[in-house]
């Protein structure tokens, strides 16, 4: 398992956001070409489970929509994007952080009364969740009463940052702390399936599902590799289309722009997004199956269980 260490943490508050960012865009556009068989499209990840029967009334692929809101500032972006979503007939879910900044009750209220999904988000996005099995207990007990305050079922470690056997000691129906490829992570590995999978419990038919994420996130895209354009998007969801597996996407409020004014060095254009989303309901209209993660994570864990 690697990972950033902690002194990277521990830097990280000391160096401006601004250098942070131009650091990190030199480090992926050196990581690129050494990475380029495997991203945006690792071939091996494209093939089905054993046994795969495929998705719920006969849908040539799933599409899952979610959003990890890291700051208060997201969180104040949050109505703009469901706005967004809903006015095009999607639904999401969004993970937020409880103890980084204060979760408004009546933004949750708002989501789940519209149809979308709320999930946590770590508890203070601070890279330490990992630092020990004890540390990872303590927190798991905290974030074990946030999941059940919401009524959330589903989890997102921030920065990716994941051990899978420690997760089981969270209350939860799935994870989306994975993904099938992104060298950039900080935790670079990854699980190589653009389909969920079981991470059952040993010697226990107790569990929960993995849903990793399966289009490369927006910050890697627009923020790091500064792109003008949704032509990755495009070219990985028409890939997992064609084979078939979950289309599953992170998108962070905190980086879009919904005010057309010129987006500033960790911002792009919400209307990439919205190009991604009317691409996708034109292009495959009546071919996908868009579902919440925790309506997806039911169905699949009902699917392992029963063979």
């Amino acid at each position: 398992m690697r990972y950033h260490s902690p002194i990277y943490y521990f830097l990280k508050p000391l160096i401006p956001r601004k250098f942070q960012i131009l650091l990190r865009r030199l480090i992926v556009q050196r990581k690129l070409l050494r990475y380029s068989e495997v991203w945006p499209i690792d071939p091996e990840a494209g093939l089905p489970p054993p046994r795969w029967k495929g998705w719920p009334k006969s849908k040539r692929f799933a599409l899952v929509l979610t959003h990890d809101v890291e700051t208060a500032k997201g969180q104040e972006k949050s109505r703009h994007l469901a706005e967004l979503e809903k006015g095009l007939g999607f639904r999401s879910s969004f993970n937020f952080v409880p103890k980084r900044y204060h979760v408004q009750p009546e933004l949750r209220k708002y989501l789940i009364d519209n149809g979308f999904e709320v999930g946590v988000h770590g508890l203070y996005h601070d890279g330490k969740y990992l630092s020990s099995r004890e540390f990872f207990r303590g927190r798991a007990l905290q974030i074990n009463k946030y999941l059940k305050e919401w009524g959330a079922v589903g989890y997102r470690s921030p920065s990716m940052l994941h051990n899978l056997e420690w997760f089981h000691d969270l209350d939860i129906n799935y994870d989306a702390s994975t993904f099938d490829t992104d060298p950039f992570e900080p935790q670079p590995t990854g699980v190589r399936t653009i389909f969920p999978f079981w991470v059952g419990k040993s010697g226990t038919m107790k569990g929960y599902v993995e849903l990793p994420y399966t289009l490369p996130q927006d910050f890697t895209l627009f923020v790091l590799f500064q792109g003008q354009d949704i032509d990755i998007w495009v070219r990985k969801l028409d890939w997992i289309a064609q084979k078939g597996g979950m289309a599953l996407v992170n998108v962070h409020p905190d980086y879009m722009r919904f005010d057309g004014k010129q987006a500033d060095v960790q911002e792009y254009p919400a209307e990439y997004y919205e190009e991604f989303l009317k691409y996708v309901s034109q292009k495959y209209e009546g071919k996908y199956w868009h579902v919440l993660p925790k309506n997806l994570a039911e169905f699949w864990a009902k699917d392992f269980l029963q063979k």
